[in-house]
């Protein structure tokens, strides 16, 4: 027999009425085929009584499961072997109660979460546009709503009119109510307390000396509207160290991460996030990485490049992320990843890095110190070779000439930003690679 056994063919040697249970699996997947008559290397060891077998599974197959399936009887070297075509069913089927799938080579039983997800998306029902009994209109406050006017009116993604209309109305012009009920979504969005119905819906952040060694810590709660940007703040206010410095009068802080990335970051991991799982965002912070990790569920057909490449919009909460689009949260044309890293490009941080598992993923920045850090041990051992093209060594090269040149003067000639230079210039100061004598206006730079 030609046909190897894969995500959708199963070799069985003869018949038994639990491989119904197959039949429902496969109908619940992307369909496939069962060979009865076969071992388990292909080879067709054919079966008794084959007629009878081609009146009773069909039979079995419509009163037990009620689906129809088309039943093949074959031949190979006089023994007779049957082939079961099933193909995918829109609705979910279930034996004798139980949901079955096919998942690889395997089938699998459907219970809790993933059961509820296997059935939501059967039936075409988004998990944030799910009704919510015992909360009505009266229950959510007005600060949630007066953000997002503010936020969608500065996005100028919903007009001045439709910003004005009552709460009632403005949530059902998001589509958050189905006959006068609130959706998940809309309890996640503006309910002060979402968690009273859905568990692990805020944000964790932690400050670590290493993995080991929790600093402090701090949890964000209240509606998915007003923790947005609540968590950005606190990140760059208490977690985050700025380097001050002055150009003339004017203030200016760097900060280790760029802060357009990690917006988009959080942004996209609280409107993306699977709630279903009750589990908080969790933000890791040590002094030359930041983590961001929830909990997610990707199309079936995803991989990481499609992830990480162009890609369209596929929200898992479509309600949810439109509405962080209408505030102006997030993007709606599936460009969260690359605002990200283009953000972290143009600050001089090296990509951050993403790990993707099954129904999670985290991605991780690397600050500028250390990597700049990393970049000027290198320039030390390579400064005089011609083709080094770091940004380290093209400072010292230009230190070389111009030792008298400041810090802006030095990054207009090698072209990057004022920023990243004074990045590079205090790691290589704290190595001993350079050191400053003189004012700030008469001193110059030495190579150490």
């Amino acid at each position: 027999m030609s046909v190897a056994e894969s995500q959708n063919v199963e070799w069985k040697e003869s018949w038994r009425d639990e491989y119904l249970k197959w039949i429902c699996g496969f109908a619940n997947a992307q369909g496939g085929k069962i060979y009865i008559g076969t071992n388990d290397d292909g080879t067709v060891i054919g079966v008794q009584d084959s007629k009878k077998l081609m009146e009773d599974i069909p039979n079995k197959v419509r009163d037990v499961l009620g689906i129809i399936v088309d039943v093949n009887l074959l031949a190979e070297d006089g023994k007779d072997y049957i082939e079961i075509c099933v193909n995918p069913n829109s609705y979910p089927v279930n034996y004798k109660g139980e949901y079955h799938y096919r998942s690889g080579s395997t089938k699998q039983q459907l219970k809790g979460q993933a059961l509820n997800q296997f059935l939501l998306k059967k039936t075409g029902i988004t998990w944030d546009s799910v009704p919510v009994q015992g909360v009505t209109m009266q229950d959510l406050r007005n600060d949630s709503f007066d953000i997002f006017r503010e936020q969608a009116i500065l996005s100028k993604r919903m007009d001045r009119k439709d910003v004005d209309a009552t709460n009632k109305q403005l949530l059902d012009s998001l589509n958050l109510l189905e006959n006068g009920q609130l959706k998940r979504a809309a309890i996640l969005l503006f309910h002060h307390n979402p968690e009273k119905w859905i568990p692990g819906a805020y944000v964790k952040i932690g400050y670590f000396e290493s993995d080991s060694e929790l600093r402090y810590q701090d949890e964000i709660h209240g509606s998915l509207i007003s923790q947005a940007n609540r968590v950005v703040d606190l990140i760059f206010t208490k977690y985050l160290k700025a380097d001050i410095s002055y150009r003339g009068v004017t203030r200016i802080e760097t900060y280790p991460f760029p802060k357009d990335a990690i917006r988009e970051a959080v942004f996209n991991a609280i409107a993306h996030k699977f709630y279903g799982a009750l589990i908080p965002i969790q933000i890791s912070v040590y002094a030359d990485r930041l983590y961001i990790a929830n909990d997610c569920i990707f199309p079936e057909d995803w991989t990481l490049d499609d992830l990480m490449g162009k890609h369209r919009s596929r929200p898992y909460n479509p309600l949810i992320a439109n509405t962080f689009f209408r505030a102006g949260f997030i993007e709606a044309w599936g460009r969260g990843i690359e605002k990200i890293k283009e953000s972290c490009k143009e600050a001089g941080n090296p990509m951050p890095e993403y790990t993707i598992k099954r129904e999670d993923i985290m991605v991780m920045f690397k600050s500028l110190v250390s990597y700049t850090d990393q970049g000027t041990n290198q320039a030390a051992s390579q400064t005089n070779q011609a083709d080094d093209n770091s940004v380290a060594a093209r400072i010292l090269k230009v230190i070389e000439m111009e030792p008298m040149l400041s810090q802006k003067k030095i990054a207009d000639i090698i072209g990057e930003k004022y920023s990243t230079v004074k990045y590079y210039m205090e790691s290589m100061k704290k190595s001993g690679v350079i050191k400053r004598e003189g004012s700030s206006q008469k001193g110059k730079w030495i190579i150490l």
